[in-house]
Protein backbone atom coordinates (compact mmCIF):
# COMPACT_ATOMS: atom_id res chain seq x y z
CA UNK A 1 0.00 0.00 0.00
CA UNK A 2 1.19 3.53 -0.80
CA UNK A 3 0.72 5.62 2.33
CA UNK A 4 1.37 9.26 3.17
CA UNK A 5 1.92 10.23 6.80
CA UNK A 6 1.41 13.96 7.45
CA UNK A 7 2.98 15.14 10.70
CA UNK A 8 2.83 18.37 12.69
CA UNK A 9 5.91 20.53 12.27
CA UNK A 10 6.51 21.71 15.83
CA UNK A 11 8.95 18.84 16.44
CA UNK A 12 11.00 16.65 14.14
CA UNK A 13 9.99 13.03 13.51
CA UNK A 14 11.01 11.62 15.88
CA UNK A 15 11.39 14.59 18.26
CA UNK A 16 14.77 15.18 19.86
CA UNK A 17 13.15 15.64 23.27
CA UNK A 18 9.52 16.25 24.23
CA UNK A 19 6.87 15.58 21.59
CA UNK A 20 4.20 12.90 21.74
CA UNK A 21 2.46 13.15 18.37
CA UNK A 22 5.65 13.29 16.31
CA UNK A 23 7.02 10.34 18.26
CA UNK A 24 3.98 8.23 17.41
CA UNK A 25 4.19 9.28 13.76
CA UNK A 26 7.82 8.11 13.72
CA UNK A 27 7.04 4.70 15.22
CA UNK A 28 4.08 4.18 12.89
CA UNK A 29 6.01 5.25 9.79
CA UNK A 30 8.95 2.94 10.45
CA UNK A 31 6.75 -0.02 11.32
CA UNK A 32 4.65 0.41 8.17
CA UNK A 33 7.88 0.30 6.15
CA UNK A 34 8.96 -2.79 8.08
CA UNK A 35 5.68 -4.43 7.10
CA UNK A 36 6.37 -3.77 3.42
CA UNK A 37 4.40 -0.59 2.69
CA UNK A 38 5.61 2.34 0.58
CA UNK A 39 5.52 5.37 2.89
CA UNK A 40 6.07 9.07 2.25
CA UNK A 41 6.48 11.25 5.33
CA UNK A 42 5.57 14.94 5.27
CA UNK A 43 7.51 16.46 8.17
CA UNK A 44 10.29 18.91 9.03
CA UNK A 45 13.57 18.51 7.16
CA UNK A 46 15.54 17.42 10.24
CA UNK A 47 13.39 14.32 10.64
CA UNK A 48 15.11 10.94 10.55
CA UNK A 49 13.24 8.26 8.62
CA UNK A 50 13.53 5.44 6.12
CA UNK A 51 10.47 6.84 4.37
CA UNK A 52 10.62 9.25 1.48
CA UNK A 53 10.74 12.63 3.23
CA UNK A 54 8.98 15.75 1.93
CA UNK A 55 9.54 18.90 3.99
CA UNK A 56 8.11 22.43 3.96
CA UNK A 57 10.74 23.64 6.44
CA UNK A 58 14.36 22.72 7.07
CA UNK A 59 14.03 22.35 10.85
CA UNK A 60 11.34 21.60 13.39
CA UNK A 61 9.62 24.86 14.29
CA UNK A 62 10.41 24.64 18.00
CA UNK A 63 14.08 24.21 17.14
CA UNK A 64 14.22 27.43 15.14
CA UNK A 65 14.67 30.96 16.43
CA UNK A 66 11.81 33.39 16.52
CA UNK A 67 9.08 30.80 15.96
CA UNK A 68 5.62 32.30 16.31
CA UNK A 69 3.06 31.00 13.84
CA UNK A 70 3.07 27.47 12.35
CA UNK A 71 0.30 28.30 9.85
CA UNK A 72 2.53 29.42 6.92
CA UNK A 73 4.52 26.19 7.16
CA UNK A 74 1.41 24.03 7.52
CA UNK A 75 -0.13 25.75 4.50
CA UNK A 76 2.97 25.03 2.45
CA UNK A 77 2.95 21.40 3.58
CA UNK A 78 -0.70 20.99 2.59
CA UNK A 79 0.17 22.26 -0.89
CA UNK A 80 2.93 19.64 -1.06
CA UNK A 81 0.52 16.91 0.04
CA UNK A 82 -2.12 17.94 -2.48
CA UNK A 83 0.36 18.18 -5.34
CA UNK A 84 1.41 14.57 -4.71
CA UNK A 85 -1.92 13.12 -3.61
CA UNK A 86 -2.23 11.05 -6.79
CA UNK A 87 0.75 8.98 -5.60
CA UNK A 88 -1.02 7.54 -2.55
CA UNK A 89 -3.66 4.96 -1.78
CA UNK A 90 -4.34 6.70 1.52
CA UNK A 91 -3.24 9.91 3.24
CA UNK A 92 -3.00 9.78 7.02
CA UNK A 93 -3.14 13.20 8.67
CA UNK A 94 -1.94 13.94 12.22
CA UNK A 95 -2.52 17.69 11.90
CA UNK A 96 -5.93 17.97 13.58
CA UNK A 97 -8.46 19.78 11.33
CA UNK A 98 -6.44 22.17 9.19
CA UNK A 99 -6.84 20.11 6.00
CA UNK A 100 -10.59 19.42 6.27
CA UNK A 101 -11.92 21.95 3.70
CA UNK A 102 -9.48 20.72 1.04
CA UNK A 103 -9.90 17.04 1.86
CA UNK A 104 -13.67 17.34 1.51
CA UNK A 105 -13.60 19.09 -1.86
CA UNK A 106 -10.85 16.99 -3.43
CA UNK A 107 -12.27 13.70 -2.10
CA UNK A 108 -8.89 12.63 -0.85
CA UNK A 109 -8.64 9.01 0.31
CA UNK A 110 -7.74 10.10 3.83
CA UNK A 111 -8.24 9.72 7.55
CA UNK A 112 -7.18 11.83 10.51
CA UNK A 113 -5.91 10.71 13.89
CA UNK A 114 -6.85 13.25 16.54
CA UNK A 115 -4.16 13.41 19.22
CA UNK A 116 -5.52 16.12 21.52
CA UNK A 117 -8.40 16.69 23.91
CA UNK A 118 -11.82 17.17 22.32
CA UNK A 119 -13.79 18.86 25.09
CA UNK A 120 -12.63 22.39 24.25
CA UNK A 121 -15.00 25.22 23.31
CA UNK A 122 -15.73 25.54 19.60
CA UNK A 123 -14.88 21.99 18.59
CA UNK A 124 -18.47 20.74 18.48
CA UNK A 125 -19.43 23.27 15.82
CA UNK A 126 -16.33 22.50 13.78
CA UNK A 127 -16.77 18.74 13.81
CA UNK A 128 -20.51 18.95 13.18
CA UNK A 129 -19.74 20.82 9.98
CA UNK A 130 -17.13 18.22 9.00
CA UNK A 131 -19.02 15.11 10.08
CA UNK A 132 -17.99 13.43 6.82
CA UNK A 133 -14.28 13.49 7.75
CA UNK A 134 -13.05 9.98 8.73
CA UNK A 135 -11.47 10.15 12.20
CA UNK A 136 -9.44 7.88 14.46
CA UNK A 137 -9.27 8.29 18.23
CA UNK A 138 -6.31 7.28 20.37
CA UNK A 139 -8.60 6.13 23.19
CA UNK A 140 -12.32 5.50 23.53
CA UNK A 141 -12.47 8.10 26.30
CA UNK A 142 -10.99 10.79 24.02
CA UNK A 143 -13.92 10.63 21.60
CA UNK A 144 -16.69 10.95 24.21
CA UNK A 145 -17.24 14.74 23.78
CA UNK A 146 -17.74 14.13 20.02
CA UNK A 147 -19.20 10.63 20.15
CA UNK A 148 -21.39 11.38 17.11
CA UNK A 149 -18.45 12.22 14.79
CA UNK A 150 -17.36 9.95 11.93
CA UNK A 151 -15.12 7.62 13.91
CA UNK A 152 -13.50 4.77 11.99
CA UNK A 153 -12.06 3.28 15.17
CA UNK A 154 -9.74 3.67 18.12
CA UNK A 155 -6.05 2.80 17.80
CA UNK A 156 -3.98 2.85 20.97
CA UNK A 157 -0.40 4.04 20.57
CA UNK A 158 2.46 1.57 20.32
CA UNK A 159 6.23 1.54 20.73
CA UNK A 160 8.97 -0.52 19.04
CA UNK A 161 9.49 -3.56 21.26
CA UNK A 162 13.27 -3.11 21.33
CA UNK A 163 13.14 0.59 22.15
CA UNK A 164 13.19 0.22 25.94
CA UNK A 165 14.98 -2.69 27.65
CA UNK A 166 13.27 -4.51 30.50
CA UNK A 167 14.53 -3.63 33.99
CA UNK A 168 13.63 -6.53 36.31
CA UNK A 169 14.70 -4.80 39.52
CA UNK A 170 13.18 -1.53 40.79
CA UNK A 171 15.35 1.40 41.73
CA UNK A 172 15.02 3.61 44.77
CA UNK A 173 13.15 6.64 43.45
CA UNK A 174 9.80 7.59 41.94
CA UNK A 175 9.68 9.20 38.49
CA UNK A 176 7.66 12.00 36.91
CA UNK A 177 8.07 12.42 33.15
CA UNK A 178 6.25 14.82 30.88
CA UNK A 179 5.55 18.54 30.94
CA UNK A 180 5.45 21.11 33.73
CA UNK A 181 1.84 22.30 33.81
CA UNK A 182 -1.00 22.24 36.34
CA UNK A 183 -2.96 19.51 34.56
CA UNK A 184 0.00 17.11 34.51
CA UNK A 185 0.11 17.03 38.30
CA UNK A 186 3.76 17.62 39.16
CA UNK A 187 2.80 19.29 42.47
CA UNK A 188 0.69 16.27 43.37
CA UNK A 189 3.60 13.98 42.47
CA UNK A 190 5.85 15.86 44.90
CA UNK A 191 3.28 15.50 47.67
CA UNK A 192 2.91 11.77 47.02
CA UNK A 193 6.66 11.18 47.14
CA UNK A 194 7.02 13.26 50.31
CA UNK A 195 4.27 11.29 52.06
CA UNK A 196 5.97 8.01 51.11
CA UNK A 197 9.40 9.28 52.15
CA UNK A 198 10.81 8.48 48.71
CA UNK A 199 12.95 10.57 46.34
CA UNK A 200 11.22 11.94 43.24
CA UNK A 201 13.05 12.72 40.01
CA UNK A 202 11.21 15.11 37.70
CA UNK A 203 12.17 15.00 34.01
CA UNK A 204 9.91 17.50 32.31
CA UNK A 205 9.68 20.11 29.61
CA UNK A 206 9.26 23.63 31.00
CA UNK A 207 7.81 25.94 28.35
CA UNK A 208 7.43 29.69 28.55
CA UNK A 209 3.65 29.60 29.21
CA UNK A 210 4.17 27.45 32.32
CA UNK A 211 7.18 29.23 33.80
CA UNK A 212 5.08 31.42 36.13
CA UNK A 213 3.31 28.30 37.43
CA UNK A 214 6.66 26.59 37.97
CA UNK A 215 8.10 29.52 39.89
CA UNK A 216 5.01 30.02 42.05
CA UNK A 217 3.91 26.44 42.74
CA UNK A 218 6.72 23.99 42.00
CA UNK A 219 9.98 25.71 42.96
CA UNK A 220 8.94 26.36 46.57
CA UNK A 221 8.31 22.63 47.00
CA UNK A 222 11.68 21.78 45.46
CA UNK A 223 13.41 24.12 47.91
CA UNK A 224 11.83 22.45 50.96
CA UNK A 225 14.33 19.62 50.95
CA UNK A 226 16.37 17.14 48.93
CA UNK A 227 13.45 14.74 48.26
CA UNK A 228 12.36 16.07 44.84
CA UNK A 229 14.82 16.88 42.07
CA UNK A 230 14.00 18.72 38.84
CA UNK A 231 16.35 17.50 36.10
CA UNK A 232 14.63 19.18 33.14
CA UNK A 233 13.74 17.86 29.72
CA UNK A 234 15.43 14.60 28.69
CA UNK A 235 15.97 12.97 25.30
CA UNK A 236 14.91 9.59 23.99
CA UNK A 237 18.30 8.06 24.77
CA UNK A 238 17.91 8.97 28.45
CA UNK A 239 14.39 7.68 28.98
CA UNK A 240 15.19 3.99 29.26
CA UNK A 241 17.39 4.41 32.31
CA UNK A 242 15.25 7.15 33.82
CA UNK A 243 12.07 5.07 33.68
CA UNK A 244 13.62 1.63 34.03
CA UNK A 245 15.46 2.45 37.24
CA UNK A 246 12.38 3.93 38.92
CA UNK A 247 10.22 2.14 41.46
CA UNK A 248 7.15 3.55 39.74
CA UNK A 249 6.01 6.32 37.43
CA UNK A 250 3.68 8.87 39.05
CA UNK A 251 0.92 10.08 36.72
CA UNK A 252 -1.41 12.20 38.91
CA UNK A 253 -3.10 14.04 36.06
CA UNK A 254 -5.95 16.50 36.45
CA UNK A 255 -7.33 16.58 32.90
CA UNK A 256 -8.95 14.20 30.38
CA UNK A 257 -5.68 12.72 29.09
CA UNK A 258 -6.36 11.41 25.54
CA UNK A 259 -3.79 8.62 25.92
CA UNK A 260 -0.66 9.13 28.04
CA UNK A 261 2.30 7.80 26.03
CA UNK A 262 4.59 7.92 29.06
CA UNK A 263 2.54 5.20 30.73
CA UNK A 264 3.37 2.63 28.07
CA UNK A 265 6.98 3.81 27.96
CA UNK A 266 7.18 2.94 31.67
CA UNK A 267 5.48 -0.43 31.16
CA UNK A 268 7.97 -1.28 28.40
CA UNK A 269 10.72 -0.91 31.01
CA UNK A 270 8.79 -3.03 33.49
CA UNK A 271 7.99 -0.02 35.66
CA UNK A 272 4.47 0.14 37.12
CA UNK A 273 2.38 3.31 37.12
CA UNK A 274 0.37 5.05 39.83
CA UNK A 275 -2.19 7.18 38.01
CA UNK A 276 -5.28 9.23 38.75
CA UNK A 277 -8.54 7.98 37.24
CA UNK A 278 -8.79 10.55 34.46
CA UNK A 279 -9.18 10.32 30.70
CA UNK A 280 -7.73 7.20 29.09
CA UNK A 281 -5.96 5.90 32.21
CA UNK A 282 -8.43 3.04 32.84
CA UNK A 283 -7.99 1.91 29.21
CA UNK A 284 -4.22 1.77 29.46
CA UNK A 285 -3.51 0.41 32.95
CA UNK A 286 -4.82 -2.74 34.59
CA UNK A 287 -5.36 -2.00 38.24
CA UNK A 288 -3.33 -4.30 40.47
CA UNK A 289 -1.36 -5.73 37.51
CA UNK A 290 0.46 -2.90 35.71
CA UNK A 291 -0.04 -0.30 38.42
CA UNK A 292 -2.71 1.31 40.52
CA UNK A 293 -5.56 3.56 39.39
CA UNK A 294 -6.54 5.91 42.20
CA UNK A 295 -8.95 8.77 42.77
CA UNK A 296 -6.96 11.16 44.95
CA UNK A 297 -3.73 11.83 46.81
CA UNK A 298 -4.61 9.53 49.70
CA UNK A 299 -5.26 6.70 47.26
CA UNK A 300 -1.94 7.33 45.54
CA UNK A 301 -0.09 7.26 48.85
CA UNK A 302 -1.74 3.98 49.82
CA UNK A 303 -0.87 2.56 46.40
CA UNK A 304 2.76 3.63 46.79
CA UNK A 305 3.02 1.49 49.90
CA UNK A 306 1.91 -1.55 47.87
CA UNK A 307 4.34 -1.36 44.96
CA UNK A 308 6.15 -4.51 46.05
CA UNK A 309 2.96 -6.45 45.23
CA UNK A 310 3.38 -5.73 41.52
CA UNK A 311 5.39 -7.93 39.14
CA UNK A 312 7.56 -5.88 36.79
CA UNK A 313 7.68 -8.81 34.35
CA UNK A 314 3.89 -8.63 34.01
CA UNK A 315 4.18 -4.93 33.17
CA UNK A 316 6.54 -5.77 30.33
CA UNK A 317 4.31 -8.61 29.09
CA UNK A 318 1.28 -6.32 28.98
CA UNK A 319 3.29 -3.81 26.97
CA UNK A 320 4.34 -6.47 24.45
CA UNK A 321 0.81 -7.82 24.15
CA UNK A 322 -1.10 -4.54 23.86
CA UNK A 323 1.19 -1.62 23.05
CA UNK A 324 3.75 -2.61 20.41
CA UNK A 325 4.31 -0.55 17.26
CA UNK A 326 3.65 -3.71 15.25
CA UNK A 327 0.13 -3.99 16.68
CA UNK A 328 -0.47 -0.25 16.16
CA UNK A 329 0.54 -0.42 12.49
CA UNK A 330 -1.59 -3.51 11.88
CA UNK A 331 -4.59 -1.75 13.40
CA UNK A 332 -4.09 1.24 11.13
CA UNK A 333 -3.66 -0.92 8.04
CA UNK A 334 -7.01 -2.54 8.79
CA UNK A 335 -8.58 0.92 8.97
CA UNK A 336 -6.90 1.96 5.72
CA UNK A 337 -8.30 -1.12 4.00
CA UNK A 338 -11.77 -0.55 5.45
CA UNK A 339 -11.68 3.08 4.33
CA UNK A 340 -10.63 2.19 0.80
CA UNK A 341 -13.21 -0.58 0.49
CA UNK A 342 -15.96 2.02 0.91
CA UNK A 343 -14.22 4.86 -0.91
CA UNK A 344 -15.41 5.99 -4.32
CA UNK A 345 -12.70 6.30 -6.99
CA UNK A 346 -10.85 9.57 -6.60
CA UNK A 347 -11.92 12.23 -9.11
CA UNK A 348 -9.51 15.13 -9.19
CA UNK A 349 -11.21 18.47 -9.02
CA UNK A 350 -13.76 20.15 -6.78
CA UNK A 351 -16.63 17.95 -5.65
CA UNK A 352 -20.12 19.25 -6.47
Amino acid sequence: MRIAQVSPLIESVPPRRYGGTERVVAYLTEELIEQGHDVTLFASGDSLTRARLVSPCARALRAGSGFHDPLPHLTLMLEQVLSEAYRFDVIHFHTECVHFPLSRRLRLPQLTTLHGRLDLPGLKGLYREFRDMPLVSISDDQREPLSWAHWLGTVHHGLPEALYPFHPEPGKYLAFLGRISPEKGVVQAIHIAEALGLPLRIAAKLGTPDRAYFEAEVEPLLRRGPGAEFIGEIGEDEKADFLGQAMALLFPIDWPEPFGLVMIEALACGTPVIAFRRGAVPEILKHGLTGFIVDDLDGAIRAGARLSCLDRYQCRLEFERRFSARRMAQDYVMLYQELLSHERPVEWGVAP
